[in-house]
């Protein structure tokens, strides 16, 4: 992908006869095509940007250039300077999947103006609390885990939680059926930790087979994300359900099976049964971005279990008449403690981050000098 320059000819071309044919049009079942549904449609037509722009998909995002779709054809486009600087004011940014007002600047340039207010929308939190947007507009997130050195149930659990929070249906894809290690022992484990509403299937990524598995999600106007690690299968798998080989992909390390990244930005393609599928690049780590009560909503069993607790606000720790403790796997349990104490950790300023740490490091001190003087007692 590349930004449109003045001297490329042909394309100010095209840029001419797209502003001539469809500026100022808006043509739903082509936009449909994109995953444009009927709300967004309404908060399109109700926008002010509507009597002088043109709405678009974003499908590719790489540093300041973009690429986007109208329904018909893509073309490069560039954010304007006060879009970006408002998102930023926000806390956020564009994403892969955000619908876009674009208008036509001086030598046909095409700018995005504006951005639809998203439906659902992704985003990890860096180390220094910044959000990272993933996609927009997501329907159903694929969380695809290899069934080889990639398989862990911990991030799996993880995974599903975050989108959960963010309102996106998650389902669990598991890759190389075909050779990976104790499927079917690994595929009751999973389906004992998590809950029994989330849908599972052990695939092959390159069999056609994997269509029909997931054809429910797979239908015109729906838009899907693949999220997993490098090497889990996601290429692969975009590649069978759009039916071409458009993205690369790669084996993995003889080591430690870790995959190499073939997939290196964020992109949408059309799949052969009418859907949008955004391949990402490998997600290892995700931090989360959502609030407290959302992400404990998604642990269902945990929240059904924690009304029999004796205590109101019992943190299924050491408390006495826990009725959690008994029932939850400890691994379960533990990662839903550790991904409650990220999303606070999250939510804190600068200035409660320095109080918590002050705070600690006053305990830790406390606590060696009481060793320190129990030492000196036993001398």
């Amino acid at each position: 992908m590349r930004c449109l320059r003045h001297g490329d000819a042909d394309a100010r071309v095209g840029h001419v006869i797209w502003i001539e044919r469809i500026m100022h049009a808006f043509d739903f079942d082509a936009l449909h095509r994109l995953g444009l549904n009927q709300t967004l449609a309404a908060q399109w037509l109700s926008s002010p940007a509507a009597d002088h722009s043109q709405l678009m998909r974003i499908t590719e995002l790489q540093r300041d250039c973009l690429q986007l779709h109208d329904g018909r054809d893509e073309y490069p486009a560039r954010a304007l300077p006060a879009l970006q600087a408002s998102l930023h004011e926000a806390g956020s940014g564009l994403a892969v999947g955000d619908w876009v007002a674009v208008e036509a600047h001086a030598h046909d340039e095409l700018w995005v103006a504006e951005r639809l207010a998203p439906s659902t929308h992704l985003a990890r939190r860096a180390n220094d609390g910044r959000r990272q947007p993933l996609a927009s507009n997501i329907d159903t997130a694929l969380l695809v885990m290899g069934l080889d050195h990639d398989f862990n149930l911990r991030r799996m659990e993880r995974y599903l939680a975050l989108v959960q929070a963010a309102g996106v249906m998650g389902v669990v894809v598991l890759t190389k059926a075909d050779i990976g290690q104790d499927v079917e022992a690994r595929m009751a484990e999973l389906h004992r930790r998590l809950p029994r509403s989330v849908p599972a299937y052990a695939l092959n990524g390159l069999d056609e087979a994997a269509r029909a598995d997931l054809a429910p999600w797979l239908g015109l106007g729906q838009t899907l994300v693949l999220l997993g690690s490098s090497g889990a299968g996601k290429s692969t798998l975009t590649n069978t359900l759009s039916g071409s080989a458009l993205q690369s992909t790669g084996g993995v390390r003889r080591g430690d099976g870790r995959g190499r990244h073939t997939t290196t930005a964020r992109s949408l393609h059309f799949c052969l049964d009418g859907a949008c599928i955004i391949d990402t690049p490998g997600l290892r780590t995700w931090r989360p971005d959502a609030d407290a009560d959302s992400l404990a909503a998604t642990f269902e069993d945990i929240e059904a279990l924690a009304r029999h607790c004796h205590f109101r606000d019992c943190q299924h720790e050491d408390e006495p008449g826990c009725a959690v403790r008994e029932v939850v796997p400890a691994d379960r349990l533990l990662n839903y403690h550790k991904l409650l104490r990220e999303v606070r950790r999250s939510q804190q300023t600068p200035l409660e981050r320095k109080a918590q740490q002050a705070k600690w490091k006053v305990i830790g001190k406390a606590g060696k000098q009481r060793s320190q003087d129990k030492r000196r007692g036993e001398r």
